[in-house]
Parts: structure tokens; sequence; C-alpha cells
């Protein structure tokens, strides 16, 4: 039984490879950013094919009863402050039912390579002698930020962009880092930590005129976006209280694209979905 005794092959990292499963497999398939739609080709096909998907809060899950007929679908997501399951009882799990001659799919949001500790996960199939592959999958990072017409990179504006979790915070050296930087810097995971995060690049010289955006629940019939400045949201953040997950876009391409044809700033609107202070952003911005 899945669980009973701790497997050599898991827990000791130093203990030899037991020999491959030919007939089974592990498939570490990025969900993309929670739509159906943006899954890749690769990713539909592998999910079709599996016996069993472990899959995390984030993926299509409502899609997966359609794209996995006659799999077992088994929850093992986390949620803030929950987890499911543990990690290394996922992993268990995992190469147990491959052992078995099962194809396995463990299905991520995102893509399994950026904060989805999908290395991990290869190494435990590699070292228990389990067949693995990795098929990438589209990133919030860059995906939810472009749906709200927010580029993570912009010519003239930003030629470069940061991703940095801040589940558990930031140090002042890596504050000071950011701070510093001449580019765009997204936030995963930042929701619990993003006072701690905002003043920490204000008290290392970020201007308060820095245009910054939350977007929260990306691709989902619940999105929500706030968009401001590095000055100005942090009185706004206790009314738009923002929830898990969210991606918070930091920098200059926030107001790259909210030009009218003519060149000129469009005056600042807010509507049910999207709250917005871009007025005084782009003033401060000046002309591109």
């Amino acid at each position: 039984m899945v669980g009973d005794r701790e497997d050599p092959a898991i827990g000791d990292q130093g203990a030899e490879p037991l020999p491959p499963t030919p007939a089974g497999w592990v498939s570490l398939v990025g969900g993309g950013p929670g739509d159906p739609g943006l899954l890749t080709g690769r990713a539909v096909r592998a999910i079709g094919e599996a016996d069993v998907v472990l899959h995390d809060r984030l993926c299509p899950r409502e899609a997966l009863p359609d794209l996995a007929p006659g799999a077992e679908l088994i929850d093992v997501g986390k949620r803030p402050g929950h987890h499911a399951m543990p990690k290394e009882e996922i992993e268990r799990l995992m190469v147990d039912r491959a052992r078995r001659g099962l194809r396995v799919v463990r299905l991520k949001g995102g893509d399994p390579f950026v904060f989805g500790r999908g290395g991990e996960e290869v190494l435990t199939c590699r070292r228990a002698g389990v067949p693995v592959e990795v098929v990438p999958g589209v990133s919030s990072a860059i995906a939810v930020p472009a749906a709200a017409g927010i580029p993570v990179t912009h010519r003239g504006v930003a030629h470069a962009f940061t991703v940095i979790s801040a589940h558990a915070g930031l140090g002042e050296d890596e504050l000071q880092q950011l701070a510093q930087l001449d580019g765009t810097i997204v936030v995963l995971m930042g929701v619990g930590t993003l006072d701690q995060v905002l003043d920490g690049l204000r008290r290392h010289g970020m201007s308060d005129h820095t245009p910054v955006a939350i977007i929260e629940r990306g691709f989902s019939a619940d999105e929500r976006r706030l968009v401001s400045t590095i000055g100005a949201i942090g009185a706004q953040v206790p009314e738009f209280a923002p929830v898990s997950p969210a991606v918070i876009v930091i920098g200059a391409v926030v107001a790259a694209l909210t030009e009218n044809v003519s060149g000129s700033a469009p005056q600042c609107e807010t509507d049910p979905d999207t709250k917005t202070v871009l007025g005084p952003v782009l003033q401060a911005l000046g002309p591109s």
C-alpha cells in the first residue's frame, strides 16, 4: 500500500536506482494558467493517454473528466496554509503507480519547472528507475499579464524581466538587487508578503511613481485587477483585498500599452473589474 513504508529509492538519495519499469511511466505536464485552451497539444495527448492523473489546484481541473476519460483523477493540490497531500506522499504515489505499469500524469499549473518543483520529481523518478518526461506549459508569469494587456518586455520600456517567488518574503539583499534592476519584476505567490516586498523596494530606492498591477485569479470568471503605483497601492490594497492566486507586475510595462492610437494618454477610468490610477502613472512616466 502506498505510504506504508519508506521506499529507499525515494527517501535515500544515495540508494541504487531500481531497474526501470518498462510499461509504466511518469509525465510531468504543465497545465498552463488554468484555461484548458492554453494546454499544449502535447499536454492534451499525454493527459488523454494517462491511467492516473495527479493534479494541482491551479491546473484546468474541470476539463479533466473530458480530457482523461476513464483515468483515475487524484487531487493533490495545495492551497494557502493547507496541503492536500504532503510532497513525499505525492512522489511515493507517483512512483508506485508507474511501477505497477500505469501511465501517470503529474499535472501542474503553469510550467513544471517554474516554481513547480518539477526538477525534484524528475530526480525522484530517475532514482526509482521510472521513465519520466517533461511537457512544458504556459507560465502564468507571462500569460496572465499578457491577457491583461501587460507585456513583460516592450521595446524602449523594458528589455528584461525577472520572475520571483515571494512566498516566504525577500531578504534585504534580494530587495536591493531587485530595486536596482532596469526591467520588469513579476512576483508569484506574493499576496501574503506584498507589503514587505513593496516597502522594501521603496526603501532601496525604487520610485514611488513606478507602476504596479495585481492580477488576481487570471483566466477565470472571477478575475480582478488593481493597477496603481508603488507609492499609492499600499492604501488601496486593504479595500481591494487580493487573494491567491495572483500575479504582481512591477515596472513601466504596466502602462506601456495604455496610449490611444493618437499617442495621447487616456483618461483614468474605473470599471467593476479593474481599479486603476493610471492617470498619475502615465503623467509620472512622461512621453514615450
